[in-house]
């Protein structure tokens, strides 16, 4: 049965069935006469103990990527200087707004931040983060050699914003690089949401932290909102 955006996470990632591990282009997904199965990720909700409780509102912005990563289209990385994706299978929505709402999703996980949202969500932010999603693709080079098992790779550039100023207090780069379990979709797709739950963590620990040790940087900030 193909998933549905209505299915939960943890339901999408036990549906996900042993799917073909082949590069395709989009005449082939076309020309199938078929809708590609659909495939999302879950936000990280466990962190580590004694994480600062910050008084502030902060702003998450769509990620930065390439043309190669913003698509629906689920990566296998580079072929030589070509692109490949997996047959009939889609992420729920582009790979960058995806990791964006569970980046916002991770952060309320926390519990430990006033308020967060995405730039359509009106918010007066305190903060912004700004990140880049410069890897996300299952890449067999970097698996085992000859088991034809790949790893998923998650890389992500982060920057954050101190508002009203736009000024930069913090950047770092967080990634992670996990190997499927085994040969088969459900395999992957699991080693992708480890990676991407990895990163995620520590991008929202990171960017506790930073912003609790720059709120007084500039009292105008507080005084703007």
């Amino acid at each position: 049965m193909t998933p549905t955006p209505r299915l939960s996470r943890r339901g999408l990632l036990a549906a996900a069935a042993a799917l073909p591990l082949a590069g395709c282009n989009a005449t082939r997904l076309l020309d199938a006469g078929r809708p590609p199965n659909l495939y999302t990720l879950t936000p990280a909700r466990e962190f580590s103990a004694g994480l600062p409780r910050v008084p502030w509102q902060l702003l998450v912005e769509t990620p930065l990527s390439n043309t190669a990563i913003n698509t629906t289209r689920i990566a296998l990385g580079q072929d030589g200087n070509r692109i490949t994706y997996f047959a009939d299978a889609n992420w729920i929505d582009t790979a960058p707004e995806m990791v964006q709402l569970l980046l916002v999703e991770s952060l309320e996980n926390s519990n430990r931040i006033v308020a967060v949202g995405i730039e359509a969500s009106g918010l007066r932010s305190d903060f912004v983060l700004k990140t880049d999603l410069r890897d996300f693709a299952a890449d067999y080079g970097a698996g085992a050699p000859g088991t034809g098992i790949p790893a998923a790779m998650v890389r992500i550039n982060a920057k954050l914003v101190r508002m009203p100023r736009r000024t930069i207090v913090a950047s770092d780069t967080f990634e992670a690089q996990v190997p499927a379990a085994g040969p088969n979709f459900a395999q992957v797709i699991q080693a992708f949401d480890t990676a991407l739950e990895t990163v995620l963590r520590r991008v929202v620990e990171w960017t506790l932290r930073q912003g609790a040790a720059n709120t007084d940087l500039d009292p105008l900030a507080t005084a703007s909102r």
